[in-house]
């Protein structure tokens, strides 16, 4: 069977069980800002495509600055949510914006090496994260395994070569100005193209295996709103960057900038996104 490798370039391999050692995603507040206010706005879309019940303990696979751990708790007044991020740094910045301790809780964990027992709970979430675990099956049966039968398992990544504007324009004037991106754009990771995550959740054995595609969009109120965020050395493309030199980074600048500014005088923009989501259930203890 033809193997896609997770990328290409050793500069975007993960350590940890997900998260890369060189701060791609070390720095919380910088997280925050890149990638925070999208988090936000796709959580309770991805909840509504869920439809979990509003009882028992929901896991948080990847739940890295809390956005989707706490909009659970939001939705769904009777759960208790444990959110898992390898990285510590995430896990008290998000136990420090905390507003439900009672019901949510965050610890560093592994997916591929969970520290639950079997069925454990309800249902398990992920957000933006299960393209960035090493061996993504092996984190999808840990899920299974502490997800009690007939319990849902969700997660949604994003359309990297597709509908997330963001980061495609990105990509895009990258290889413009330098065709050698190409081996870092974020459309060669796994599991962000249209079926692969269901084929994923059908070979671990869910059943009622559903895909959807999730659209939404963002306005940015400057170019430097969009801008910015990327100089902060967050995920492949913030790693990007931090390579460049003043001359490539201004040429970047300027090609992303003629890209995404719809004119002259005209700061404000949209960019549309979309996220590939995938829910199944375990299987009952006759299946």
């Amino acid at each position: 069977m033809r193997r896609r490798a997770f990328l290409v370039s050793a500069s975007l391999a993960v350590i940890d069980g997900q998260r890369r050692s060189d701060n791609m995603f070390g720095n919380a507040q910088a997280y925050e800002r890149f990638m925070g206010r999208w988090s936000r706005q796709l959580a309770p879309l991805v909840i509504d495509f869920a439809a979990l019940l509003d009882n028992g303990r929901v896991l948080d696979i990847g739940s890295g600055t809390g956005a989707l751990s706490f909009e659970v708790a939001t939705r769904l007044t009777g759960v208790h949510v444990t959110g898992i991020d390898p990285s510590a740094e995430y896990v008290a910045y998000a136990g420090s914006r905390n507003p439900f301790p009672g019901r949510v809780t965050f610890r560093t964990g592994d997916a591929q090496h969970m520290e639950f027992g079997d069925s454990t709970f309800a249902a398990a979430i992920s957000l933006l994260v299960f393209n960035f675990i090493p061996d993504a099956g092996k984190a999808l049966l840990e899920a299974r395994r502490v997800t009690k039968p007939k319990g849902r398992v969700v997660a949604a990544v994003w359309d990297y070569g597709g509908r997330m504007g963001m980061l495609r324009q990105f990509w895009d004037a990258a290889i413009e100005i330098d065709p050698g991106a190409a081996k870092f754009d974020e459309k060669n990771m796994p599991l962000c193209r249209s079926g692969e995550l269901s084929q994923l959740w059908k070979n671990r054995g869910f059943e009622h295996v559903r895909e959807e595609p999730i659209e939404t969009e963002i306005r940015f109120g400057s170019f430097a709103d969009y801008w910015e965020p990327f100089l902060l050395g967050q995920g492949p493309a913030g790693a990007y960057v931090r390579k460049l030199d003043q001359i490539r980074l201004q040429a970047l600048r300027t090609a992303l900038r003629r890209r995404v500014v719809p004119s002259p005088g005209e700061e404000s923009f949209v960019l549309p996104a979309r996220v590939w989501a995938v829910r199944g259930d375990v299987p009952g203890s006759g299946g």
